[in-house]
């Protein structure tokens, strides 16, 4: 939640740091307001390539802890400081925290039962728009003192509860603690350590773990019926330079991330208050803002519903067509204003629910499920490395297309990019609904 809250920070003092009653020691310039909204991207490129190295030495938990660290520290940044420097440096800071859009589905999808497994991974962005809806209230309610104090409080509280946390019983068994791993199980599902539910889950976490030590790849192995004299143990790079199955989901994880971010949410999110200036001119900003993090609350709570009712497939699907039929017609309505100020509202709102129940949730859902074990920290890393890349070009660039192709025809450029995830996931992206990851390498071994 508190990712969600200083990621949309930039939408509650945007105006307020273009205004001549600034609270920093000056105005922020056109190209100071595209880094305030973009700089945390490119901190999280760099981060990224080292946090499958800290998921594994550290463990899942700790690595939770050590990123909201960096979160907090660009809290105390912004609250102690009004240089404009020192604000655009929280919010590089702010961008080492970013990895944990990374390690908590990987975390949550480790402890929990495949039948459920999607929409307890979906629940992280329902909070992520829970922090929205708070930054947008506190954006519109406090002063930007008070604001900036209740976002360190709330962060220092998550750091808290993140220490009564378990460790995830995967990560366990692969540095050899079992019993540990069996009471975490125990802890996370409510059972007894003794039970045969926690032995059964043991067991079926070793069988998957056995893989780690193989000379071939699994798909290799059942493909040419190898059997193998001593196992040696390959580096993550070396699997998936080997694995068929483990590049091919490394490429439906990127497509799916570059959906993701180019069909554009992200990016009203963080701008939303100027945003609904300019596309509602008679309608109050904070209430707009207020209104359509509810409705990403809401429109996530949907998607953790269906995403194990119906699958992940027909959501990506019918969910980025829903997302362009949106853009195309609100682009329309913000260029040619065919309609009354209020439909572009509800226009918005539809887009949110569409783009939230697809490439909202499913990017996020999907990475941590397509790979083994052995290769999951380093095919996260990747998958996660574009998306910020992608990320610090959209919301760098969206200001200065807006003012140079106006609103409307920035969502046209939306709306190509969900038509083309559209076709796409139509011919490559494979249902991962209640199946285990062994049975998911399966799928991905065939063509379409």
């Amino acid at each position: 939640m508190t990712v969600g809250i200083l990621y949309t920070w930039p939408s509650s003092t945007l105006v307020l740091f273009t205004s001549p009653n600034t609270t920093l020691n000056r105005v922020m310039t056109e190209t100071e307001i595209s880094f305030l909204g973009s700089l945390s991207s490119i901190s999280g490129i760099i981060v990224t390539p080292f946090s499958g190295v800290i998921m594994d030495s550290l463990g899942r938990k700790w690595s939770c802890i050590v990123f909201n660290l960096a979160l907090l520290a660009s809290w105390v940044i912004i609250t102690t400081c009004t240089m404009v420097e020192a604000i655009l440096f929280a919010m590089f800071v702010f961008g080492l925290s970013s990895c944990m859009f990374i390690v908590l589905p990987i975390y949550v999808g480790e402890f929990c039962d495949n039948l459920i497994r999607g929409s307890m991974m979906s629940a992280s962005m329902i909070f992520y728009g829970i922090g929205m809806l708070v930054s947008y209230l506190m954006g519109g309610l406090l002063d930007y003192k008070t604001m900036n104090y209740v976002g360190l409080s709330l962060t220092v509280l998550g750091l808290v509860l993140f220490s009564a946390m378990k460790e995830s019983p995967l990560h366990l068994l692969k540095i050899g603690r079992e019993r540990e791993a069996a009471k975490s199980i125990a802890f996370y599902r409510s059972l007894k350590i003794t039970s045969k539910e926690v032995k059964e889950e043991i067991e079926k976490l070793s069988r998957i773990l056995n893989t780690d030590i193989v000379e071939t790849p699994i798909e290799e192995k059942l493909e040419l019926n190898i059997q193998e004299a001593p196992p040696t143990k390959r580096s993550q790079w070396q699997y998936l330079r080997k694995s068929h199955t483990a590049q091919r989901g490394l490429l439906v994880c990127i497509v799916l991330f570059t959906a993701s971010i180019f069909q554009g949410l992200m990016v009203v999110q963080v701008y939303a208050e100027p945003l609904f200036q300019k596309a509602m001119p008679s309608i109050s900003s904070t209430v707009a803002s207020v209104l359509f993090a509810l409705v990403c609350i809401v429109a996530g709570v949907v998607a953790s519903y269906l995403i194990d009712m119906i699958g992940r497939r027909p959501l990506m699907i019918y969910g980025s067509l829903a997302t362009g039929l949106s853009c195309v017609i609100l682009g329309s309505q913000i260029q040619l204003n065919w309609g009354p100020n209020w439909l572009t509202a509800v226009l918005i709102y539809l887009y949110c629910v569409t783009y939230t129940v697809g490439a909202g949730t499913i990017p996020f859902v999907i990475a941590p499920e397509v790979f083994m074990p052995e290769v999951k920290s380093l095919a996260s890393m990747i998958a996660m490395e574009w998306a910020f890349a992608c990320m610090f070009v959209v919301l760098f660039i969206f200001n200065p297309l807006v003012n140079s192709l106006g609103l409307g025809a920035v969502f046209y450029i939306f709306a190509i990019s969900c038509f083309l995830s559209t076709v796409f996931c139509f011919y490559y992206l494979p249902e991962t609904k209640g199946l285990a990851v062994d049975e998911i390498q399966e799928r991905l071994k065939r063509p379409r």
